[in-house]
């Protein structure tokens, strides 16, 4: 049989509603309910912060996609933006989300949808839209996925994109030779990956298939383009954010 788009993101959506309580009970979860507790925690790298403070996202309708448990989103809250939104499919996340923003004293607004299906009533809403790091790999349509912060953004808006090289794909950290390539860049086909999605290396049983997709920089860049959005920047780092 083969699979849609929608076949896809309900394997996704299902595959993180069950993991969301592996997160719930990692150190990360602590962290982060500890850190929200205090006024002004943002959970944001370096990168992410110097991004932020760049674009001056005090008084900024920010929308997020793919925003999991909000974490990041709370943050740039937290920093002074206003309005801010979240997208994500994931049921059992969001509400960590609303946990987290509750803990900040944050109001932050969480909507629950498959992200090729959001409404139009929030189209040309925002000044800022966010996409962060592990969200491309989940997308089976990346051309079409691009075309939501495009409608998302108000006239003049921004998209910031902090995402993970797509070069580390190529790398599989359980072989023998982790620092190997393994996998095609160019690979056309999506991994099939069975179990919990956790990246603590915690042992688990949890029975749910996902898939993985490979999309190169050209995809990357060729679709936000043909979305209508333009590139003002583009930058590289050293470090690694895949958690791997």
């Amino acid at each position: 049989m083969t699979l849609q788009r929608d076949d896809y993101t309900a394997a996704s959506r299902d595959a993180w509603n069950v993991s969301a309580q592996h997160h719930r009970d990692g150190e990360d979860w602590t962290k982060l309910t500890d850190g929200f507790a205090r006024p002004g925690f943002s959970c944001l790298d370096g990168v992410e912060t110097a991004l932020m403070q760049d674009l001056d996202v005090v008084g900024l309708d920010v929308a997020q996609i793919c925003c999991n448990n909000g974490r990041e989103l709370i943050s740039v809250r937290n920093m002074g933006a206003a309005r801010c939104v979240g997208f994500d499919q994931s049921d059992a996340f969001l509400e960590q989300g609303r946990e987290l923003a509750a803990l900040a004293g944050q109001d932050v607004e969480f909507v629950c949808s498959d992200v090729y299906k959001i409404g139009p009533e929030f189209d040309g809403a925002f000044d800022l839209v966010l996409i962060t790091i592990g969200v491309f790999g989940w997308m089976p349509d990346l051309k079409t996925f691009m075309e939501l912060p495009a409608r998302l953004l108000k006239p003049g808006g921004r998209l910031v994109i902090h995402e993970e090289h797509p070069i580390i794909n190529m790398f599989d950290p359980e072989h023998e030779r982790p620092f190997e390539p393994v996998l095609d860049y160019f690979r056309p086909e999506p991994l099939k990956e069975q179990g919990a999605i956790v990246y603590d290396g915690t042992p688990n049983e949890t029975e749910a298939t996902h898939w993985w997709f490979f999309h190169t920089l050209s995809d990357v860049m060729t679709a936000a383009l043909a979305a209508g959005l333009a590139l003002e920047r583009f930058d590289e780092h050293p470090n690694n954010i895949s958690g791997v």
